[in-house]
């Protein structure tokens, strides 16, 4: 008797693991975020552009590109399964901002360093990659002041460097925040400074 009841309650216990999902397995819910408030209400904007293109400053051509981009963003935001990860493919050590999303979602992002090769960890947020003055960005033009590509929240971000040594990102930013700005900390770096301090960006395994 005493038998049975130890393998029904290991039964019990077993069934209980196999039936709770971990907490890491829980996707991101980015739907409720003042984020994706600020882009449906961008696309519904444009949508109203779109509609009265007279009293738009766009060109019907620009208000089909920013709303391309929009739903992307969008659709990012309500798919993603993790939250916003940076990979670094650029040969070099390249600067991030990020914060510990999964424990502290309302924490101050801070600027690490992420080697080449590496990408963040899954369970913190990578909000953006900081650019030093006199960065070539592959379609823009040269960034005269320290400023900070950020992505939309849910983002797999892999930055590469193209063969005319233009920085290049697998997505177009939602937004640059430069120090003037005063939504991040922006210091003043130069590439040489960057590419030579000792990476400290939490990675994935």
């Amino acid at each position: 008797m005493n038998g049975f009841r130890i393998i029904l309650v290991a039964l019990v216990l077993l069934l209980n693991l196999v039936g709770a999902s971990p907490a890491w397995a829980d996707p991101p819910k980015l739907t409720g975020t003042p984020e994706y408030a600020e882009v449906t209400q961008a696309i519904a904007n444009l949508i109203q552009a779109k509609a009265s293109p007279e009293e738009s400053d766009l060109t019907p051509v620009e208000i089909e590109q920013k709303l391309g981009a929009l739903n992307l963003q969008k659709y990012i935001l309500e798919t993603a399964s993790h939250y916003s990860q940076c990979r670094n493919s650029t040969g070099s050590t390249i600067a991030v901002f990020a914060h510990k999303a999964k424990k502290a979602p309302q924490s101050p992002s801070v600027l690490y360093y992420l080697a080449n090769g590496e990408i963040t960890e899954d369970e913190w947020s990578c909000d953006g990659v900081y650019l030093p003055t006199g960065t070539k960005l592959a379609g823009l033009s040269e960034v005269t002041e320290p400023t900070v590509a950020q992505f939309v929240s849910g983002t797999r971000l892999n930055a590469t460097v193209n063969a005319q040594g233009e920085l290049e990102f697998n997505l177009a930013p939602s937004k640059f925040a430069k120090s003037s700005d005063g939504v991040l900390p922006i210091p003043d770096l130069t590439v040489a400074t960057i590419q030579a301090s000792l990476p400290n960006a939490p990675i994935e395994d």
